[in-house]
């Protein structure tokens, strides 16, 4: 059964989980997010996203008018919506760049960072990176030489291409760097390269502590490996349908996928309705609620 806990924070990744495969939010989701917001509930955006991705979102929830947050490239950064201030972050070194950005043309695959609003990277016609502009309701500033071109840290570099190439450069960039970054894929076409000890639930546990809550106070969210630090750190967790079957493991409950409103139907059968349900998947969730 769910604990009888006071849930008082969700921490919802976006691509896959919130987010349907359009890359929007249902307008029954984002009614049921605002009921939940007037009862009092926090709401975190958890993703390895850039800032530029998320905050169209934030915007559509109305973060700043509920004080929400944005936890940004996989919890690198975290926006207070409320004071439009950041309240954490952890920056790559700049004297790392020019050896990532040389790791990634070796093995011929894309080194992208981002810059204000755009994606920053040496290539407009790349595959992948025109699919990360999509994700991230951007476009592209092409640049001659991606570690040139940024004079201010970033949070994060990602390495984009075909994964048997990304896959020998993730081992070079290991090797180089050892524990001052860590690198791992959030797609087989995606590496992402943050400072070492960067994850969901590590900034998780800086903002709760800022909040004067605990895990046993959150309720979170996600589909992919990357969730699976914060799904574990959670109060309790939800796995979508279309998550990966690691993440299902480790989750407290199966909800219905992306595309069915999966987030919302929890929101509200646990949080507005005050229902308890046991764990696995509860085909009641499948029921098209309205508030």
């Amino acid at each position: 059964m769910v604990k009888k806990m006071d849930y008082r924070v969700l921490a919802i990744d976006l691509d896959g989980t919130l987010t349907n495969s359009r890359k929007q939010i249902t307008s029954y989701t984002r009614e049921i997010l605002r009921a939940a917001m007037d009862r009092g509930i926090k709401i975190i955006l958890a993703s390895g996203r850039p800032v530029l991705g998320i905050r169209n979102i934030a915007e559509e929830l109305e973060l700043k008018q509920f004080g929400g947050y944005i936890l940004a490239y996989n919890g690198g950064q975290i926006i207070d919506c409320h004071h439009e201030k950041v309240i954490f972050e952890k920056l790559i070194p700049n004297r790392f760049y020019s050896e990532i950005c040389r790791i990634a043309r070796s093995f011929g695959v894309q080194p992208l960072t981002y810059l204000g609003s755009e994606v920053l990277a040496e290539s407009e016609e790349d595959p992948y990176v025109r699919r990360e502009a999509y994700n991230n309701s951007t476009t592209i500033k092409k640049v001659g030489r991606v570690d040139h071109a940024v004079k201010q840290q970033v949070p994060k570099f990602m390495l984009v291409g075909e994964n048997d190439r990304l896959k020998m450069a993730q081992e070079c960039i290991k090797k180089t760097f050892l524990d001052k970054l860590d690198v791992f894929f959030s797609e087989p076409y995606f590496l992402e390269i943050v400072p070492a000890g960067i994850e969901k639930a590590k900034a998780l546990e800086i903002l709760l502590f800022k909040l004067s809550l605990f895990p046993e106070n959150l309720m979170a969210f996600g589909d992919g490996m990357n969730d699976i630090p914060m799904l574990l750190y959670a109060g309790y967790s939800v796995a979508m349908e279309n998550a990966c079957q690691r993440v299902k493991e480790v989750a407290d409950f199966i909800t219905v996928s992306n595309d069915e409103d999966g987030v919302a139907k929890v929101v509200k059968t646990l949080l507005l309705d005050g229902k308890n349900h046991s764990g696995g998947r509860d085909e009641s969730i499948n029921c098209n609620c309205n508030i």
